[in-house]
């Protein structure tokens, strides 16, 4: 017993020290670390952070999109109002507002982690879209839907990003959304 204590802490603690953060002067989630010691036999693990509830998360927009990019790319900034600490996993449900009707985002799949917010801190994910340069009018957008990851209740934003998608017969680039923590760390 003693030997798989000491194995977990060892583990724990090369694990803690592998972990960096690029902050660049932002004020951004830290990773979850892992606990120093194991639970003694009999009691329950630690105590998971519960998720992060749509009333307590400000949510923001803004393009970041890159002069010249084909793909236009919105960040959503999700910062924790709450008075305890919470935990966002995976994507946010995205739908794009349009004269068109609703549009849904696409995820891309990529790995998606789990981000433990603080009191007053915050997480981004990208939207990217592709940018209507086909000289028409597209599809005009009207507002960003956003749903935070395992909740129902979502949020209406104005959209940031430029004011048309280009209207394709299904063959274009999709709208896609990425994993929470995919956009605005620092760089």
């Amino acid at each position: 017993m003693r030997a798989t204590k000491l194995t977990v802490a060892a583990l724990a603690v090369v694990a803690g020290l592998s972990l960096t953060a690029c902050e660049n002067g932002n004020d951004i989630a830290e990773p979850p670390k892992p606990s120093a010691s194991a639970p003694e036999q009999g009691q329950d693990g630690p105590a998971a952070t519960a998720d992060c509830r749509t009333d307590e998360l400000e949510v923001t927009a803004s393009d970041v999109t890159i002069e010249g990019d084909t793909v236009g790319t919105v960040a959503v900034e999700f910062a924790n109002g709450g008075d305890r600490d919470c935990t966002l996993t995976g994507y946010a449900g995205v739908d794009l507002k349009t004269n068109a009707g609703s549009l849904s985002a696409e995820r891309t799949g990529e790995e998606a982690p789990s981000v433990t917010l603080g009191n007053g801190k915050s997480v981004w994910f990208a939207v990217t879209y592709p940018v209507n340069d086909s000289g028409g009018s597209g599809a005009r957008i009207t507002g960003l839907v956003v749903t935070p990851p395992n909740q129902t209740k979502s949020v209406t934003l104005d959209w940031p990003g430029t004011g048309s998608l280009p209207v394709t017969d299904g063959s274009g680039t999709p709208v896609k959304v990425g994993p929470i923590g995919s956009a605005g760390q620092g760089g």
